[in-house]
């Protein structure tokens, strides 16, 4: 049990800091008027909504299927 703890732990560092990175490109888009920006932003976003999506349950309960979403969520490449 607390080797699957240790990988939830895990997990949740590594979606977090994506999370987070993804989340400040976001915002340094925010002020990019220019097309390109706006579609980087709405791709941004998309990325951002799946993982809220694969949290929503909260990290203590969450099922494989969503532990699988998103290590493929950690692996999609931007």
């Amino acid at each position: 049990m607390t080797d699957m703890l240790g990988k939830s732990e895990e997990l949740r560092d590594r979606v977090e800091a994506r999370r987070h990175q993804l989340l400040s490109k976001y915002n340094e888009l925010k002020a990019d008027t220019r097309k390109e920006a706006n579609e980087l932003r709405t791709q941004l976003k998309a990325r951002l909504d799946e993982v809220e999506d694969a949290i929503k349950a909260g990290w203590h309960d969450m099922s494989e299927a969503a532990r699988t979403k998103l290590n493929q969520w950690l692996d999609r490449k931007d």
